[in-house]
């Protein structure tokens, strides 16, 4: 007799990751030999330091390859705080940090430590996808707050405080942004912390992108003082030092959330990898020459990317201020075959063959998120397409 596969309620309070399935359909019609360009992967293109590699091969040729302690070994965990401390002015101790298996992990750790059931999440649109699914799986209430490309995508004190209530637990602020690329002005950033800090209200401030920012000097709310009583820093290694495969990340706390977290952790995925550890280490305490070099870069590619999207009738894009994305508005395109981001990402990909993310995953629906993580070579051939794409929709 076969048993019948029952599956968890609260695994239908989530969804397949938007970005994971593009880059699995994008390499699915690879493998078939279509020449196929991905602007849906938010994945750096460059190789991961030499000098982060080389720590890698000592740590296997030592023999560096047993468990370690469940929220990291405490030399990376200093080595963290250090790197933050000099990065942002903050002073976080061993107690107050973990490392985590890659910065999505440390988000989800912080927000099943965190979030009751019926608890609020004010969550700026548009958001990165695994915000909503995240808390939702907590059981939490995701409490979005429209932004406009108008005014760049950015959330106020005033728009936040609109929707604060009685059942609000958190607050999740990521700047630079992942898809639009806004980045918060410090200003209104402090003014967002005074408001919810007051409340007592948590602030999680995901700071993925915390060193691609192309007008202001990196900052942390972390660093404004009291803020460590209320703030949680969720960090990643993934794209300062394009580490992505390596899956490391790591969050900075109150001990008794970090406590809380590691709980969690030990009981899930353990350690992350020993050997990874010892390449992140490396990172945080090596060269950061590799971190404006890529930022260079990505500068050019923005400047190119914007004005060649600039160049395609009726296509209005937002100038990112940080991270590697564009965020263009692609509804000039809509109409009776194509009603929205969704259908334009998914006939763009099949016609076309570019790969890029309808903005629905992200809580809009005119917009399609682009990667210019990638080769000028390809961001050419890419655009090209997309402009010959939308002439034809709109012919």
């Amino acid at each position: 007799m076969q048993a019948t596969a029952e599956i968890a309620e609260r695994i239908s309070t989530i969804s397949v990751s938007s970005t994971l399935k593009v880059s699995q359909d994008a390499d699915r019609l690879r493998r078939q030999g279509v020449d196929v360009v991905d602007f849906g992967a938010g994945e750096p293109d460059f190789p991961t330091p030499a000098n982060i590699k080389q720590a890698a091969i000592d740590a296997i040729n030592t023999n560096f390859t047993k468990y370690t302690n469940a929220g990291g070994t405490p030399e990376l965990r200093d080595a963290i705080c250090e790197r933050h401390r000099l990065d942002f002015g903050t002073n976080y101790s061993q107690s107050e940090c973990m490392v985590t298996v890659g910065g999505k992990h440390a988000i989800f750790n912080l927000i099943q430590a965190l979030v009751n059931p019926g608890d609020e999440v004010i969550i700026p649109v548009p958001y990165w996808v695994t915000y909503k699914d995240v808390v939702n799986y907590a059981g939490g209430r995701c409490v979005f707050v429209e932004t406009d490309e108008k005014t760049g995508f950015e959330v106020t004190a005033a728009m936040i405080e609109r929707h604060l209530t009685p059942k609000t637990k958190l607050l999740i602020i990521n700047s630079p942004s992942n898809p639009s690329g806004s980045v918060l002005p410090r200003e209104e950033f402090i003014k967002i912390f005074e408001l919810v800090s007051k409340r007592d209200v948590f602030l999680m401030t995901d700071e993925c992108y915390c060193h691609f920012l192309y007008e202001d000097k990196p900052f942390s709310i972390a660093s404004v003082p009291g803020a460590k009583e209320t703030v949680v820093v969720a960090g990643s290694l993934s794209k300062t030092y394009a580490m992505t495969g390596w899956r490391i990340g790591f969050a900075l706390a109150p001990a008794p959330i970090i406590g809380a977290m590691m709980k969690l952790q030990s009981h899930s995925t353990s350690n992350p990898t020993s050997i990874a550890q010892k390449a992140g280490l490396e990172a945080m305490r090596g060269p950061q020459d590799s971190v404006p070099a890529m930022l260079a870069e990505y500068r050019r590619r923005r400047d190119f990317v914007v004005n060649r999207l600039r160049e395609i009738p009726g296509v209005s894009i937002v100038m990112p201020k940080g991270a590697f994305y564009a965020y263009p508005n692609v509804s000039v395109a809509f109409g009776a075959r194509v009603k929205n981001s969704f259908d334009f990402a998914t006939e763009l990909l099949s016609e076309a063959y570019v790969a890029v993310v309808p903005g629905e995953a992200f809580g809009t629906t005119e917009h399609v998120r682009i990667s210019y993580a990638t080769s000028m070579t390809a961001l050419e051939r890419g655009l090209e397409r997309i402009h010959r794409f939308v002439d034809e929709l709109r012919a």
